[in-house]
């Protein structure tokens, strides 16, 4: 055989080797660029990036575009998602648990307190929640009944920034929920101890709550992995404020927001009523927690991270003189003081849209 006719076949078959190579390689490049758009997708909805530009559309009061109005709901379409199918709770089909860890968790949040926020658009961004601040998923049966206690007076702008971001968030942690916010009435020097054991004893009255989350009104969760439920421990949820440079200010610290079970709460009496003022509460349940053998348990650092809403100190809140006082003598006066001694006077109860606003009237010093 001639030598050009034995080159021709060799270079021949090498084109089409090559030709084949070429073709799986485009195959395998689709396949993996197919599968890259369910990961893209993903760690889009994951990004909670507000972006205010002069382009965005003004709603209630948060500058948004098209885009940042899909993340500002939370993922809620795929809350949306799940809410569209049929009512097993209705239909009388026995409900399985909802995962230990809910798939709706999108992680890191954007928080901003850079515009005003209404609530007209927090109604609308949250149609699914049930007057009076409930919600429970229908999907599954929530692990967990939660009563979340607000203390609060004269605190209005930071209650729709809370309700904002937190609704979105709890509904996506599959808990099912109430809100209360106790109001203290009148202009007496505030009691912030009393006004959460109030909202204990007055939740209960609705319904059968197992664990209680007692959060500041100002203070809102950057990550919704930082679940509000209860565990084993007592449970400090605020960590790692932007107040305290994202550090635990000190150990014992158990102030912001915090979470206990109905027996762990039960166990210490409650919390204390004869705290006025500023200060001091949160290191006198730190010693009731203590002196009942139970430790605190806190999410990672990275986690557990939380913004606080700037003010300036409210009136009626000065710090308490007689803080560390008390503080020292925890162990001989809980037994006397917590929610076997509660006593106040409802002057309201009103089932808004979005929450429960309880007004009481605490006393005096």
């Amino acid at each position: 055989m001639p030598a050009d006719s034995v080159n021709f076949n060799l270079l021949h078959r090498t084109c089409k080797l090559v030709v084949l190579l070429c073709l799986l390689h485009i195959f395998v490049t689709v396949v993996f660029y197919v599968r890259s758009l369910d990961i893209r997708f993903a760690f889009v909805q994951n990004q909670q990036n507000y972006k205010h530009t002069a382009s965005g559309q003004k709603t209630g009061g948060v500058t948004q575009t098209e885009s940042d109005r899909k993340l500002a709901s939370g993922a809620n379409g795929t809350i949306q998602q799940s809410l569209t199918q049929s009512s097993n709770r209705e239909s009388g089909k026995v409900l399985e648990k909802c995962p230990e860890t809910s798939p709706l968790l999108v992680g890191p949040l954007r928080v901003e307190f850079n515009s005003p926020v209404s609530l007209d658009f927090v109604k609308k961004e949250n149609q699914n929640v049930e007057v009076g601040g409930r919600f429970r998923p229908r999907g599954c049966l929530a692990r967990q009944k939660v009563a979340i206690i607000i203390p609060f007076r004269h605190r209005e702008e930071h209650l729709k920034y809370w309700l904002y971001y937190l609704h979105p968030i709890l509904q996506r942690q599959q808990l099912d929920y109430g809100v209360y916010v106790i109001q203290q009435d009148g202009e007496e020097i505030f009691n912030r101890a009393k006004l959460l054991n109030v909202g204990y004893v007055e939740s209960l009255k609705e319904y059968d709550y197992e664990c209680f989350v007692f959060s500041d009104v100002d203070l809102i969760p950057m990550d919704d992995r930082n679940t509000y439920t209860c565990f084993s421990q007592p449970r400090h949820l605020s960590v790692s404020m932007d107040k305290f440079g994202f550090r635990l200010p000190y150990k014992q610290y158990f102030g912001g927001v915090s979470s206990m079970s109905k027996e762990q709460y039960l166990k210490i009496n409650g919390f204390p009523n004869n705290y006025w003022g500023w200060g001091g509460e949160d290191d006198d349940i730190y010693n009731r927690l203590s002196s009942k053998g139970m430790s605190i348990s806190r999410p990672a650092g990275d986690v557990g991270k939380c913004r606080m809403i700037r003010h300036s100190r409210d009136k009626k809140n000065d710090p308490n003189p007689q803080r560390f006082n008390r503080i020292a003598h925890t162990r001989e006066t809980m037994g006397k003081d917590g929610i076997n001694s509660l006593q106040y006077r409802l002057v309201k109860k009103e089932k808004l849209e979005l929450y429960t606003m309880v007004t009481v009237d605490v006393g005096k010093p």
